[in-house]
């Protein structure tokens, strides 16, 4: 018996209505939905810190989630694992004609020309932006659809515009900062602000998610050096004053 084949009995067990686990057994798509979405990120944390041990341990959590909705479709009679490995197959041959037919690509820039233009004849009559998913992180699918508005000629060619739109973006928030400004007037410049900055990153070719997420990262790394700085005093955090603290973040950022 092949992994593939066991892990798809055990999970058929797991699922099995009178001797299966009772977790297992009341999951929906719904329900599984952000599990699937969390193992995806910490499959990327694990690329993005080059731990191949770690990697192999979240592709594997990744893969139960797709085992997971599988077995709850064919459950309910919609397709089975079978029938999504056939349909990425079928995909994969049909957007690499240059591998499985006699088309000719000659770099990985212009396969991505050739993939998108292949996904948008699938989309037929719908619009430019209709198929990228809402439920993307909101920088991911703010560069997504300005990707391809791009592709249509709605883009700057150049970085300056961009810049330029950033700095008249955060000055249409400053001017809606203050008393008796409503929550939801500031919600959406602030908005503006954030789509603006993830369009640079775009022009920059950068993910602004991973740029995020390695600031993330070391925010913590200083922040704890703060903290370790401090317990070295015999102090607390919360009876230290701010100058203090950023004296040592000072510290914590120059020993980097």
């Amino acid at each position: 018996m092949s992994d593939i084949q066991r892990l798809l009995e055990i999970m058929a067990a797991l699922r099995d209505p009178e001797t299966g686990c009772p977790w297992d057994r009341e999951q929906t798509f719904r329900s599984i939905a952000p599990y699937t979405v969390e193992e995806a990120y910490e499959v990327a944390e694990a690329a993005e810190q080059n731990d191949p041990a770690a990697l192999k341990d979240e592709l594997g959590d990744l893969l139960l989630q797709v085992v997971f909705h599988a077995r709850m479709a064919e459950e309910a009679g919609l397709f089975n694992f079978d029938a999504v490995a056939g349909g990425l197959c079928e995909k994969l041959v049909k957007r690499h004609p240059h591998v499985f037919g006699n088309a000719r690509i000659e770099d990985a820039e212009a396969q991505t020309r050739a993939w998108e233009d292949q996904k948008a004849a699938e989309r037929g009559d719908a619009g430019v932006l209709a198929d990228v998913a809402a439920t993307l992180p909101a920088l991911t699918r703010a560069v997504k659809l300005q990707k391809r508005a791009s592709r249509v000629g709605f883009d700057w060619d150049a970085i300056e515009p961009v810049l330029a739109k950033i700095h008249e973006e955060l000055d249409e928030l400053k001017a809606e900062i203050g008393e008796g400004t409503p929550k939801a007037r500031l919600e959406d410049e602030l908005g503006d602000v954030l789509f603006a900055v993830s369009n640079l990153a775009r022009h920059l070719d950068i993910d602004p998610e991973q740029a995020l997420r390695g600031t993330n990262r070391k925010f913590v790394r200083r922040f704890e050096a703060v903290e370790a700085g401090l317990a070295a005093r015999g102090e607390r955090l919360e009876d230290a004053s701010l100058e203090a603290m950023d004296a040592l973040w000072v510290e914590a950022k120059k020993g980097e």
